[in-house]
């Protein structure tokens, strides 16, 4: 029957809930594997780890020399813990491009003191999203490497909260603003060496070809000392199973095409790099939960499940759509399916995993299950545990990686004890 399953990553389901408890996420090495080496044909492939920074999911990609895009404090930090640095990569089983790109690039609008003092100490470049940050640089780390995040004047993406161009959007420099960035970066010291454009998620090729052109223009705006461009990311996956996959090979060569005009105008090579996050990870995962209840309201029929939106927020937020597969605890027959809302344990009328942007509560066919089977939310691995949250002061969830027929725990589940640590009474409460 559709929507009905017994395996992830080739182990039984009801194996890993019991060897690793639910809610869980579980990733799939192979998986994430596939999707880097149909990146290959980019000079550089440069994860955005914001979408998965689990330790364990970083040294995959620095495995296969992929390097890393952080936007935060923090990520650099988790970065640094995997070895990579802001200089170019000497492990030898970096390839092509990636041995000649810094392993960490730093990415944001605006710096905070912490990332301020991790970008003097470990001497990282910087992808300024703002001209301020330029002059900025100049006083805490003059002869940084900078690449201008450029937004072209429009965006795209699957929800208006994805997209990241156009002039209400709050990320990247204004196209116009390209020349008072290089006298700026002139007057505070800085080199500046490569164009990022991502306007965001989903792009199709006829709005690709407009970003691309764009990118010609701003090279041509800023002339000689361009270096390297950056496609960014917005590379799609199918969350549907009837909507059709990428023609990466197409994606590179219309970028291709873009650099190859570009070295024409400048008279010199010009290195290519990708961003994904959501490319390389999104269907590696899979958030396993197990059924708590089963009801009835007015007609509908409700699976509630022990995950909510704290532990995958994307329906909440986006309206994202995740397929979704029921395994039974017990390996019994299945009969009829049903039209099913699917919702978690929160005390929110919008922690349901069936709904629309914009809230519109909808239903999934899924076949009969009881109370103890497992609800299988797909396509988990990008901005799932990322985004997860201890609202309601639920635990996060655990984390698992099946390589060689195992599967490997990366994340403990959180313990109460954990989120309370920090917490302190005065004195004068206890």
């Amino acid at each position: 029957m559709k929507n009905l399953i017994t395996h992830i990553g080739g182990l039984p389901i009801e194996q890993l809930a019991r060897d690793f408890g639910t809610p869980t996420f579980i990733y799939e090495r192979d998986v994430i594997e596939k999707r880097i080496a149909e990146l290959k044909a980019f000079d550089v492939v440069r994860f955005a780890q914001k979408a998965c920074s689990n330790l364990a999911i970083l040294a995959l990609m620095k495995k296969h020399g992929v390097v890393v895009d952080a936007v935060s404090a923090g990520e650099i930090h988790r970065a640094l813990k995997v070895g990579f640095t802001g200089q170019a990569s000497s492990d030898p089983g970096s390839t092509g491009g990636a041995r000649h790109a810094p392993g960490i690039v730093f990415t944001a609008d605006l710096f905070d003191e912490d990332a301020r003092d991790m970008i003097r100490t470990h001497k990282l470049p910087v992808n300024v999203g703002s001209p301020d940050m330029i002059t900025q640089l100049g006083t805490f780390a003059p002869g940084t490497d900078v690449t201008l995040r450029i937004n072209p004047g429009f965006g795209h993406g699957h929800s208006r909260k994805t997209n990241t161009g156009g002039s209400y959007s709050k990320h990247g420099i204004w196209h116009t603003e390209i020349e008072e960035c290089l006298r700026l970066g002139k007057e505070a010291g800085v080199n500046i060496i490569g164009l990022h454009m991502h306007i965001g998620s989903g792009s199709d090729f006829q709005h690709l070809s407009t970003v691309c052109d764009a990118m010609v223009k701003a090279a041509k705006r800023m002339g000689p000392q361009l270096k390297v461009i950056s496609a960014g990311g917005g590379l799609p996956i199918p969350y549907h199973k009837e909507q059709s996959r990428i023609d990466v090979g197409a994606y590179f060569s219309l970028w291709d095409k873009a650099r190859k005009m570009i070295e024409r105008d400048l008279g010199h090579s010009i290195s290519l790099e990708v961003e994904p996050g959501r490319y390389l990870v999104a269907e590696s995962c899979s958030l396993l939960t197990q059924i708590r209840s089963v009801k009835s309201s007015g007609g509908n029929r409700f699976y509630l499940v022990d995950a909510g939106f704290e532990t995958l927020v994307r329906p909440s937020m986006y309206g994202a759509y995740h397929e979704i597969s029921i395994a039974t605890h017990d390996g019994r027959a299945v009969g009829n399916a049903f039209d099913t809302i699917v919702g978690g344990p929160l005390c929110e009328s919008g922690d349901v995993f069936t709904q629309e942007e914009g809230g519109v509560v909808t239903t999934r066919k899924l076949p009969e299950a009881v109370v103890g089977d497992f609800l299988i939310l797909h396509d988990a691995g990008a901005y799932g545990s990322a985004m997860s949250s201890n609202y309601n002061t639920r635990r996060l969830a655990a984390e698992v990686l099946i390589q060689q027929g195992r599967g490997d725990i990366i994340r403990e589940r959180q313990t109460f004890e954990h989120i309370l640590h920090f917490e302190r009474i005065p004195s004068n409460l206890a």
